[in-house]
C-alpha cells in the first residue's frame, strides 16, 4: 500500500475507534477492508481524505458490514456484562480490604435502618387508627365545651337527646348513635362470676355508623330489644365454647338476665375504642332523660357524601337555643343571649373519628390516647437516625479519599472514563446499603418482640406484602445512591498526573463538609439525650411531686358492691388485722381512670345564675375516706357516725372555697337541683349542703390539669373497697384479703389493684413514650461514636509517620492524645452549642401541656453534654492512645 502512510493508517485508527466501528478482536479485520478501498480510490487520484469517506461510505453499505456491526453490538453487549461483573468484583474486593470500614458502615446502616423500620411500623399503626370503618372519613365525634362562671370544660360527651336531635333536624346526617360507659360488670352463665371490664351500652343503630361485623346475629334488630347484648368472638370461647351463644343468657352483677343476640368480630387494637360486650340501651332510663344539661353520653354521626363538617357544625348553635334555652331559661330566668352575654357557651363540634386517637385529650375519652406529637417525635428521630448513619458512610469515604486517590489515577491512566469510576463508587455505596438493609431486617425482625413489649403495640413485618419487599429494596438503593453520590463524584474528579506525582491534596473542602457532618451528627445526639432527660425528670417529678393523698400502700378491690349486704361486715373484719391502717368504701379514687361525677352548685340564699355558681366534682364517700387515704382536713372536721346531719353535709377542697367566695367556709352552705335517678332535672326542688370541713388541695387528675373544685359527700359508693396496710409483706396482705373475700363471697370474683398503680396508668403513654425516646437516643449516640471511631482510626492511620517522628523527637503520649483528640473535641463542643437551644425550644414545647412541670436547669443540658462528650472521647481516646504507645520506629518503617 504505497499510497498509505503510517499517518493515514493512524487517522483512520482513531476515527475508526471514534465512530465505535473499531474494537480490539475486528480491528485488524477492519482496518485492511478499509485501506484496500481507500488505496483503490487514491489509485484513481482522488484525495486521502475524499478516498477514506468513500470507502467509509462503500464500506457501510456491504453486506460484511452489516455482520461486523452485528458482531460489535453483541461486543458491547458482551462487555458490559464484564464491566458489571468487574465492577461488582472489584466492589467485593475492596469491601473485604478493608473490612473495619465496611463493618463501621454496615453496623451503622444497618442499626439506623432497623431503628427507622421500628418507628416506621409504629407511626403507620398510630395514623392507622378507626381506619377499618368502611365510612371512616364520614364519621364524627360530637364534643362538647362549656363555659360556665369561672368553669370551663372539653367533653368528649353530651346530653342524651343529643343524637336523636341532630339525626332529625339535620338532613346532612344519615344516621346517630350513642355509647354510655357504666365501668366494669359481673358476668357469668352459670355459677362463676367473671369481671368484663370491656362493656358498654349502646344504641341499635351503632351498626349502622360503625363497621362492627356480626359473625351471628342480625345487625338490625342486635340490639332493638330491652335486656340484649351481643358479645366478642373471644368471649364466645369464655362463656359457650361448646355451643352457640345466640339466644342463651348471661346474668350481670347477680341480678340482670340478659338475652345474647350477636357475636361480632374481635375489634382491632387500632381502634379509639374495644369493647368485648355490647348492652343494649332501649329502656335503660337514663337514656330517656330529655335533660340538655347532662352530658354522659358519647354521640357519634354518619355524614352523607360531600357534606362539609364545618358548615354543618356552624348550624349547631341554632340546635342549642332551641333546645337548651328553654331548660337554662326555666333554671337562671334568662335566655340564651343574657347566657351568652355573660362569657358562658355551650357549643357543639364536630370531630372526625380518624382524628380521635392523635388529637383529642378530652375529658372522659373512652380509652387514653395518644399524641401527634410523639408521631413528629418518632419521625424526626428515625430520619436523623437515618441521616447519621448516611453521613458516617459519606464522611469515610470522603476521608479515605487520599488511599483511592492513587487507585483513581492509575485507572484514569489506563483508560477509564469517570463515568466508569462513577459507577464503580456507586456500585460499592448500594452494594453496601443492599447488605446493611439485609442486616437491618434482621435485626428489626429480632428486635420487633421487645420493641412491642416496650410500645404496648402488637407490630409485625409485613414480609408477605410485595410492596413492602419493593419499598425495602427501592430505599436500599435510593440510600445507596443518596450516601454514595457525594464521595463518588468527589474521588472521580481527581487528576491522575496530580495524583501520581504524589502532590493530590484533599483541600480544605472535604475537610469543612467532613467537619460540619459531625457536628450535624452530635448535635442531633445531644438534642435526642436532653430529651429523653426532660421525659425522665418530668415523670421523676410526677412521681415525688407532693399529691395530696397517700398513693402507697394503697390496695383496691374492684367490684365492692358483689359483697352485697355483707360489704360493711366485711371492711370492718378486714381492719381488725394488724397489718390494715384503714378502709374505705367508695367507687371515687384520685386518679382519672375513675369513677367522676360533676354538677353545678351555688352559694345558699343565691341562683344558679350567680357568679359565684360552681360546676364541681362531686364525689360519694364514706367516713374513712380521707384518713385512708391520708389527706388533710385544713379546716373543719371529717364525717362521723355521731352526727346523723351529716348526710346533708359536704366537705370542700381549697379550690371550691375560692371560687364560691367563702371566707370562714365553716358553717356556710351550697345549693343544686334535685336529680332523679334517671336524670331527670326538678327545678322546683333543690337540695342544701352544709360545709363542715375544707380539705387541702389533692391532684385527682392528671398532671396535665389544673386542680378542679371539689366536694365530698357521706353517701353509699359502692364500686370499690381500699385499704391502707402497713405491712412490708404485700403478698400476705393480698393473702389476707382474698381469703376473707372468698369467706364472704365464695362465688364472686377476687379482683384488686394498687393506687400507686393506677396513678402511673395516666401517664403509660408518657412512661412509654420515655423509654422508646432514650432507646432511640442511646442508638443515635452509638451510631454517631461508630462514625466517629473510624474516623479517629483512620485519622491514627493518616498520621503515622508524623506521630512516629514526634515520638522521636520526645513528644509524649499525652501531647499524642490531646493532637488527635483535639480537633474532634472542638467539634463536639459546637455541636453542643447549637444543640442547647434546639432542645431548650423542643423541651418547652413538650412540656406546655402540663400544668404542673418540672424546672429543667442548666445542669441538665450540661449533664447531656458532658455524657456525649465522655463518650465521644473515649472513643476517639482509645484510637489516639493506641496510636500514642505504638512503637515509632515501626511507624516510621512502614511509611
Amino acid at each position: 500500500m504505497p499510497s498509505l502512510n503510517q499517518e493515514h493508517i493512524d487517522f483512520m485508527q482513531k476515527d475508526l475507534n471514534y465512530r465505535g466501528i473499531v474494537y480490539e478482536p475486528l480491528e485488524d479485520e477492519v482496518l485492511d477492508h478499509i485501506c484496500i478501498l481507500v488505496e483503490e480510490k487514491m489509485e484513481k487520484g482522488m484525495r486521502f481524505i475524499d478516498a477514506y469517506h468513500v470507502a467509509l461510505a462503500s464500506f457501510g453499505d456491504t453486506r460484511e458490514m452489516q455482520s461486523l456491526q452485528h458482531r460489535t453490538i453483541e461486543f458491547t453487549h458482551h462487555n458490559t456484562r464484564i464491566m458489571i461483573k468487574n465492577y461488582f468484583k472489584i466492589t467485593l474486593r475492596n469491601l473485604s480490604r478493608h473490612s473495619f470500614y465496611t463493618f463501621v458502615n454496615v453496623a451503622g446502616l444497618a442499626v439506623g435502618i432497623a431503628c427507622c423500620l421500628l418507628i416506621g411500623l409504629y407511626i403507620k399503626n398510630e395514623l392507622s387508627y378507626d381506619t377499618h370503618h368502611q365510612m371512616a372519613d364520614r364519621i364524627y365525634r360530637i364534643n362538647t365545651e362549656i363555659k360556665y362562671a369561672d368553669n370551663h370544660m372539653h367533653l368528649v360527651t353530651g346530653p342524651a337527646p343529643l343524637a336523636e336531635a341532630v339525626a332529625h333536624d339535620y338532613p346532612e346526617i344519615v344516621a346517630a348513635t350513642r355509647l354510655r360507659s357504666y365501668g366494669a360488670y359481673l358476668v357469668k352463665r352459670d355459677k362463676e362470676n367473671f369481671t368484663e371490664n370491656n362493656v358498654i351500652l349502646a344504641d341499635p343503630s351503632v351498626f349502622e355508623v360503625f363497621t362492627i361485623p356480626l359473625l351471628a346475629g342480625d345487625a338490625k334488630t342486635a340490639l332493638k330489644e330491652p335486656n340484649t347484648l351481643v358479645i366478642s368472638e373471644g368471649l364466645v370461647q369464655k362463656y359457650f365454647p361448646d355451643t352457640d351463644p345466640v339466644n342463651q343468657s348471661l346474668v350481670l352483677d347477680n341480678d340482670h338476665t340478659y338475652k345474647v343476640t350477636g357475636v361480632f368480630e374481635d375489634m382491632p387494637e387500632n381502634a379509639h375504642f374495644h369493647f368485648d360486650m355490647m348492652l343494649s340501651m332501649t329502656g335503660v332510663e337514663e337514656s330517656q332523660s330529655p335533660q340538655w344539661l347532662s352530658n354522659n353520653f358519647h354521640t357519634y354521626v354518619l355524614l352523607n357524601e360531600g357534606v362539609q363538617e364545618q358548615v354543618l357544625e356552624s348550624k349547631f348553635h341554632k340546635m342549642a337555643e332551641k333546645y337548651i334555652g328553654p331548660q337554662i331559661k326555666q333554671l337562671t330566668g334568662y335566655g340564651m343571649d343574657e347566657f351568652h352575654a355573660e362569657g358562658n357557651k355551650i357549643v357543639y363540634t364536630l370531630q372526625s373519628i380518624q382524628d380521635i386517637h392523635l388529637r383529642s385529650n378530652l375529658l372522659a375519652e373512652l380509652e387514653p390516647n395518644s399524641d401527634m406529637l410523639y408521631v413528629y417525635l418518632f419521625s424526626i428521630s428515625a430520619l436523623f437516625i437515618l441521616v447519621i448513619a448516611c453521613i458516617n458512610f459519606m464522611n469515610l469515604s470522603t476521608a479515605r479519599s487520599a488511599s483511592r486517590a492513587k487507585e483513581v489515577g492509575v485507572r484514569k491512566v489506563l483508560g477509564s472514563y469517570r463515568t466508569h469510576l462513577i459507577k464503580q463508587f456507586l456500585t460499592e455505596s448500594t452494594l453496601l446499603s443492599m447488605l446493611s438493609f439485609i442486616t437491618g431486617l434482621v435485626l428489626a425482625y429480632v428486635a420487633l418482640p421487645y420493641f412491642n413489649l416496650l410500645s404496648g403495640k402488637a407490630l409485625q413485618l409485613p414480609f408477605n406484602d410485595i410492596w413492602f419487599v419493593a419499598l425495602m429494596f427501592g430505599t436500599a438503593i435510593l440510600i445507596g445512591i443518596f450516601a454514595g453520590i457525594y464521595p463518588a463524584f468527589f474521588l472521580s474528579a481527581f487528576k491522575p498526573v496530580t495524583v501520581l506525582k504524589g502532590k493530590f491534596s484533599r483541600g480544605t473542602k472535604s475537610s469543612v463538609i467532613r467537619r460540619s457532618l459531625v457536628v450535624f451528627q452530635f448535635a442531633v445526639s445531644m438534642i435526642l439525650i436532653i430529651g429523653s432527660a426532660t421525659v425522665y425528670q418530668q415523670l421523676k417529678f410526677i412521681q415525688n411531686k407532693k399529691l395530696g393523698f397517700q398513693k402507697d400502700r394503697i390496695v383496691i378491690l374492684h367490684d365492692a358492691y358483689a359483697l352485697g349486704k355483707d360489704l360493711n361486715a366485711f371492711k370492718t373484719e378486714v381492719v381488725k388485722d394488724a397489718r390494715i391502717e384503714k378502709g374505705t368504701v367508695s367507687s371515687f379514687l384520685p386518679v382519672s381512670n375513675s369513677s367522676r361525677s360533676d354538677q353545678v352548685y351555688w352559694p345558699y340564699g343565691e341562683g344558679v345564675d350567680s357568679e359565684y355558681a360552681v360546676d364541681m366534682q362531686s364525689w360519694g364517700v364514706d367516713d374513712d375516706y380521707i384518713s385512708t387515704m391520708n389527706m388533710k382536713i385544713i379546716e373543719g372536721r371529717n364525717f362521723s357516725r355521731d352526727f346523723p346531719s351529716d348526710s346533708s353535709a359536704v366537705i370542700l377542697n381549697q379550690k371550691a372555697v375560692e371560687m364560691y367566695g367563702f371566707r370562714q367556709p365553716i358553717g356556710e352552705k351550697i345549693t343544686t337541683y334535685f336529680f332523679s335517678a334517671g336524670e331527670n332535672l326538678d327545678p322546683d326542688q333543690t337540695e342544701s349542703y352544709e360545709v363542715i370541713g375544707v380539705i387541702e388541695n389533692f391532684h385527682f387528675e392528671s398532671l396535665k390539669e389544673n386542680i378542679r373544685p371539689l366536694g365530698m359527700f357521706l353517701s353509699s359508693s359502692n364500686g370499690m373497697v381500699s385499704f391502707k396496710f402497713n405491712s412490708e409483706n404485700v403478698e400476705e396482705v393480698i393473702a389476707l384479703l382474698e381469703n376473707q373475700w372468698k369467706q364472704t363471697a365464695p362465688d364472686q370474683p377476687f379482683n384488686y389493684s394498687f393506687l400507686d398503680e393506677e396513678f402511673n396508668d395516666m401517664y403509660r403513654a408518657e412512661q412509654k413514650m420515655g423509654m422508646v425516646f432514650s432507646l432511640f437516643s442511646g442508638l443515635a449516640i452509638f451510631i454517631a461514636c461508630l462514625g466517629l471511631f473510624a474516623l479517629a482510626t483512620f485519622t491514627a492511620e493518616q498520621k503515622t509517620k508524623e506521630i512516629g517522628i514526634r515520638k522521636v523527637m520526645g513528644a509524649s503520649v499525652k501531647n499524642i492524645v490531646i493532637l488527635l483528640s483535639g480537633e474532634f473535641s472542638k467539634l463536639i463542643f459546637l455541636a453542643f452549642i447549637i444543640a442547647a437551644p434546639s432542645a431548650w425550644w423542643l423541651t418547652q414545647f413538650w412540656l406546655k401541656d402540663y400544668s404542673f412541670k418540672v424546672l429543667i436547669g442548666p445542669e441538665t443540658y450540661l449533664l447531656a453534654g458532658s455524657l456525649a462528650f465522655a463518650v465521644a472521647f473515649l472513643t476517639i481516646g482509645y484510637q489516639a492512645l493506641k496510636a500514642a504507645t505504638g512503637n515509632p520506629v515501626k511507624a516510621l518503617r512502614a511509611e
